[in-house]
């Protein structure tokens, strides 16, 4: 059984870090992908990865703050979350897809998701 499981997502101040995880299981995964959803408004794509770890792209709104990595020993996926702000507030969901080496940021092209982490930032 496929599983992604997000963990890490709190309560921080503006400017803090936080670092988010998402351990899978299962099977491995080609790309893998953090999206984020606000209340009242559409997921949207935050960033990417490739297999080998080597290939990243971010949303505009994250670049230079955020930073995706992954150990594919422990099938899992990070977030590194720096300088954040309010609008940050969100939850924070992990994706996975294993056919593709293609990354995207479209989200109807990731096969499994996981349940989300709340993150939010007071000012």
């Amino acid at each position: 059984q496929v599983q992604l499981i997000e963990s890490g997502g709190r309560l921080v101040q503006a400017g803090g870090s936080l670092r988010l995880s998402c351990a899978a299981s299962g099977r491995a995964f080609s790309r893998m992908g953090w999206f984020r959803q606000a209340p009242g408004k559409e997921r949207e794509f935050v960033a990417t990865i490739g297999k080998s770890g080597t290939t990243t792209y971010y949303a505009d709104s994250v670049k230079g703050r955020f930073t995706v990595s992954r150990d594919n020993a422990k099938n899992t996926v990070y977030l590194q979350m720096n300088s954040l702000k309010p609008e940050d507030t969100a939850v924070y969901y992990c994706a996975a897809e294993y056919r593709s080496k293609v990354l995207t940021t479209q989200p109807n092209e990731y096969d499994y998701w996981g349940q989300g982490t709340q993150v939010t930032v007071s000012s």
